[in-house]
C-alpha cells in the first residue's frame, strides 16, 4: 500500500520520479524501488517525503484516522518495521522458489542423461526402411544430439544458480 500511495501522490503532484528524488537528495532508482515495493523508506525519509508530497506520513502508510507528528518516529519506524520483515520474506520465498525450480532442472538432466546412456542408442539399430520407425529414430537422434550438446551449460547454469541463493546477502 505505501508503495502504491507514494507512486499515487507523486503522479498528482506532477512530479517524475527523478524530480522527487532531487529534492529528497536520493537516486531516482530509490524512488523507484520504492514504487515498486522492493524497499521502504526508514521513518526519517518518510517524514520528508510526506513533507514534500504535501500530505502526512499516515495518509503514505494507508491510514487516514490518526495522524502521526514527526515527532512520533517510534510508531512510524515500527510499521516500517513490518513492512521490511514482509518485503523480506516475500524475497526470501522467490529466491527459495527460484532454487527448488533451478536443483528440480538439475535433477531432471542428470535422469535424462541416465536414461539415454541405458538406451545405448538402440534406435540407431532399427530398421530403417520402416516410415515410422524412421521418423522416430530421427526424432530420437535428433533429440540426443541437441541434449548432449546443451545439457551441459544449462546444468552448470543450475548449479552456479543454486550455489547464488545460498550466498549470504
Amino acid at each position: 500500500m505505501l508503495n502504491e500511495n507514494i507512486k499515487r501522490l507523486r503522479k498528482s503532484k506532477g512530479l517524475s520520479q527523478e524530480e522527487l528524488a532531487i529534492k529528497l537528495n536520493v537516486v531516482r532508482q530509490t524512488i523507484s524501488k520504492w514504487e515498486n515495493g522492493l524497499s521502504v523508506p526508514d521513518s526519517s525519509m518518510l517524514i520528508l517525503l510526506a513533507e514534500e508530497l504535501d500530505t502526512s506520513v499516515s495518509v503514505l502508510l494507508g491510514e487516514s484516522v490518526k495522524e502521526y507528528g514527526s515527532d512520533d518516529i517510534k510508531a512510524i519506524s515500527e510499521k516500517l518495521e513490518v513492512i521490511n520483515l514482509q518485503l523480506a520474506n516475500r524475497s526470501l520465498a522467490k529466491v527459495k522458489t527460484i532454487r527448488w525450480i533451478l536443483i528440480s532442472v538439475s535433477v531432471l538432466i542428470v535422469l535424462v542423461f541416465i536414461a539415454l546412456a541405458c538406451m545405448n542408442s538402440s534406435y540407431l539399430n532399427w530398421n530403417y526402411n520402416n516410415h515410422e520407425l524412421a521418423v522416430a529414430g530421427t526424432m530420437m537422434h535428433g533429440f540426443e544430439f541437441l541434449f548432449v550438446r546443451l545439457a551441459p551449460i544449462v546444468f552448470l547454469g543450475c548449479v552456479i544458480g543454486i550455489v547464488m541463493t545460498y550466498k549470504k546477502r
